[in-house]
């Protein structure tokens, strides 16, 4: 500002200066002193104006050259920002600045071109015009730029489907942030990667998908290598992981059928095989398919195992009904959709005597219709076609039809056209004649067998399974005294048992009855129950359970029999007691004559001792014979204590290790002398290890000196006794056989039996005790005796024991 009003001062002194020319300038100069400090001064300012105009001129000079540098710097200004506009509306994009505290917002560029018609107030609502997902992300970043300076950049995708490039950073303390639509290679690129995440998503999709399949899937590359697996694959090879599956080359199939799908797919061809493969550790049956793919190949394994079980088990049970339906009567035909026969059973064939070959030919229904007219087996007919036609209609009916033939030859049938659900018919010909027939004769059957029961003089009352009375003779009503009237209308058993209620007991025999005809019981057993009525009468009544549920009452009066039974029973228990009497009797009086006895043996062994005096030859002999006498009737006399001690279960054996042996030779001793005196030959056929069993010693002996005592008896002169030992398994087998004249038939049933005495020709007479001792004695040790004995052949007695003693038995008296 100094130096503009210096210069304006100078150029208002030069002014008057150049207008009075510079030769007047000294005369102005030449004055007197009294001017001279004005002349200083006018001096002064012209050296001032001087100057000052000197450094106008420079200073003018200066700013010249600046507004001129100014001027071309605003040109190039004005051209850049030229050029930024025509680059920024080159595009369509918009610049957003935010400035100051306050956010001021700056907007360049065409709003319109990106976020439509309402802007630039519709730019900012990213909702309005973008995704949702992208305007989210875009306000968010927006809001991290404006509050914390983070830059961005990120692609969002407006409502149109247009890619939308959005970059936002700071500058200069500004956030700025440029949208613009993405073009040309871009776009197709960012489509391009678009379009790889969404293939990418749909892969993995696909893949976990492939996963969840229970079936086996995998791809092989173009070298036939497996490339990839799912993850039912790797559990049927069992493989960790796909990878796994893949690097290891784990294969599902065999060589041959990997060869095989090889050769069709270098062929291009689907291969498809139903094959035998171990799946994770066990055998299946898998329908594998592969099929050539650009790239390789791919292929799917499906478990059939449960398939071709059901099919195995189908077939089976198609065999199964093919020849069960073979059994029935029943004729079976069964017709597809389209009238043609497809199975048949032997009762059709032997139904219509039709040619096996003919029905091989899967003929239609029309065709066996018109054969069968041709044979006349069909019934006759006025109009055959329409009866045809009406036959063959049931093939679009959606319910069975029953029909009735009646054929020339006088046979009915019962003929059933029922529709299958896959279409067609099955036709079931069912010859009624013989039911037809039975059934009148049963019609007349059952009025014989009502009149049969009313001749019964037992009463008969049949019930149903639901209780009431079905049938009933004239038997049982006058049993009961019971009117027809009251009988009728099928009666329940409670009733029926209050009309009884008079004549019956009061015991409550006929609740037994009442519940077996009632009864839900699982298990229907037969009653029988006896009912003695006040009139005095003796009924015996039955319950017999029925197939059908029914029950049937019988009632038989058997007052008479009763009477009679009472009259028996009464003397049997006197029989019963006489012979428990007997038995009383003859035990006292065993026991009354040991005593006696036994002084007679000791004083007749005093005598033959010779102890008191020498005895004669004459007197010996009596002496003898005295002696062999008592000691057998002290034999008898013992065993009637024994068989009495068992009658009184008092007796116990006394076990011990019996010597087998040494026993069977203790016996054979004792019945020496008679052997000798009788001329009879003693065999003992016992092996060297037959060893010891446990029983009583005393009684064995008395067993086999019975079973001698009574061979020799029944034995003649020169003949032969044999005693036999064996062990058969836990059980010692002791015989004696003789070569006598053996039992006859009638006798041996009764040869155990006491008192039992057969001579059968021979001299021997016993009181009939020998076998019944033995018999007793054997089944005490547990074991049991068996005879063997044919009319001039011998007997054979054989005794069986354990060998271990064995348990105690009861003896019957």
């Amino acid at each position: 500002m100094a130096a503009s009003q210096l210069a304006l001062t100078g150029r208002a002194i030069a002014g008057p200066l150049d207008h009075l020319g510079v030769e007047y300038l000294p005369s102005l100069l030449w004055f007197d002193p009294r001017s001279a400090f004005g002349f200083a001064i006018l001096t002064g300012l012209v050296i001032f104006s001087t100057t000052l105009a000197i450094l106008h001129i420079r200073e003018r000079r200066t700013w010249t050259e600046r507004e001129r540098e100014l001027a071309s710097d605003l040109e190039g200004l004005r051209e850049v920002a030229e050029r930024a506009e025509f680059l920024v509306g080159s595009e369509r994009q918009v610049l957003v600045l935010w400035t100051g505290r306050d956010g001021q917002t700056t907007v360049t560029g065409d709003p319109a071109g990106l976020a439509g018609p309402g802007a630039p107030g519709r730019l900012l609502a990213f909702g309005s015009w973008l995704l949702p997902p992208d305007a989210g992300q875009i306000e968010a970043a927006i809001e991290r730029l404006r509050n914390r300076g983070e830059a961005f950049r990120l692609v969002a995708r407006s409502v149109e489907g247009r890619f939308i490039d959005a970059e936002g950073r700071a500058v200069g303390g500004r956030a700025l942030l440029r949208l613009r639509e993405v073009t040309g290679y871009r776009a197709d690129l960012l489509r391009a990667e678009e379009e790889q995440a969404r293939t990418s998503r749909r892969l993995e999709t696909l893949r976990a998908l492939l996963d969840s399949i229970d079936q086996p899937l995998w791809l092989r590359g173009a070298d036939g290598q497996l490339a990839y697996a799912n993850r039912a694959y790797c559990v049927a090879v069992e493989a960790a992981t796909p990878d796994d599956a893949c690097q290891r080359s784990l294969e599902l199939m065999e060589r041959t059928d990997r060869t095989e799908a090889a050769r069709r797919r270098s062929a291009g061809e689907i291969f498809r095989a139903r094959v035998a493969a171990i799946v994770a550790g066990s055998r299946h049956v898998l329908d594998i398919t592969e099929a050539p793919l650009p790239e390789g190949a791919g292929g799917i394994a499906l478990d059939v195992s449960e398939l071709e079980t059901l099919r195995a088990d189908m077939q089976r049970l198609m065999k199964a009904h093919t020849r069960t339906l073979d059994q029935f009567p029943t004729a079976v035909a069964m017709f597809d959709s389209a009238h043609r026969l497809v199975f048949h059973n032997a009762a059709y064939r032997q139904l219509w005597t039709l040619d096996d070959a003919f029905l091989a030919s899967r003929p239609t229904d029309g065709e066996i219709l018109d054969r069968l007219r041709t044979l006349r087996l069909l019934p006759e007919q006025a109009d055959y076609r329409a009866w045809k036609a009406g036959v063959l209609d049931a093939y679009r009916s959606l319910e069975p039809r029953e029909t009735w033939w009646y054929l020339p030859d006088r046979r009915t049938l019962r003929v059933v056209a029922n529709p299958n659900p896959q279409g067609g018919l099955t036709y079931l010909f069912d010859d009624v004649s013989d039911r037809m027939h039975l059934e009148s004769r049963y019609n007349a059957l059952i009025k014989v067998q009502g009149e049969t029961l009313n001749t019964l003089s037992e009463g008969v009352a049949l019930f149903g399974a639901d209780g009431r009375l079905r049938l009933h003779n004239n038997a049982f009503a006058k049993q009961w005294r019971l009117h027809e009237v009251a009988l009728a209308g099928e009666p329940h058993v409670a009733k029926v048992v209050d009309l009884c209620a008079p004549l019956s007991p009061r015991d409550g025999s006929w609740a037994d009855l009442t519940a077996a005809v009632s009864g839900f019981s699982d298990t229907r057993l037969r009653v029988e129950t006896r009912m003695e009525r006040p009139d005095g009468s003796v009924l015996e009544c039955a319950a017999e359970p029925l197939p059908d549920g029914g029950t049937l009452l019988t009632f038989v009066d058997v007052t008479a029999s009763v009477n009679v039974e009472r009259a028996l029973t009464e003397r049997n228990d006197a029989l019963e007691l006489a012979s428990r009497l007997r038995n009383e009797f003859v035990h006292h009086v065993s026991y009354e004559l040991r005593s006696p006895l036994t002084n007679i043996i000791g004083f007749t062994e005093l005598l033959g001792a010779e102890t008191i005096g020498e005895l004669n030859e004459r007197q010996r002999e009596y002496a003898a014979h005295i002696m062999q006498s008592s000691a057998a009737l002290l034999a008898i006399i013992n065993d009637i204590l024994d068989l009495a001690s068992i009658d009184a279960d008092t007796i116990e054996l006394e076990r011990e290790r019996v010597d087998i042996r040494a026993t069977i030779e203790a016996a054979a001793k004792g019945i020496n002398d008679r052997l000798v005196e009788e001329r009879l030959n003693l065999v003992v056929d016992v092996p060297e290890d037959i060893g010891f069993f446990t029983g009583d010693a005393k009684r064995v002996r008395q067993i086999l000196f019975n079973l001698l005592s009574n061979a020799a008896g029944f034995s003649s002169p020169g003949q032969t006794i044999t005693v036999t030992a064996r062990r058969d398994g836990p059980n010692i087998l002791l015989s004696v056989a003789d070569q006598g004249r053996g039992i006859p038939d009638e006798v041996r049933a009764r040869v155990f039996d006491r008192f039992e005495s057969h001579t059968a020709g021979s001299g021997h007479r016993g009181v009939g005790l020998g076998l019944s001792i033995v018999r007793s004695f054997v089944e005490l040790h547990g074991g049991r005796v068996e005879l063997d004995s044919q009319p001039g052949a011998g007997t054979t007695v054989t005794c069986s024991f354990p060998a271990d003693g064995g348990p105690a038995q009861q003896i019957a008296a």
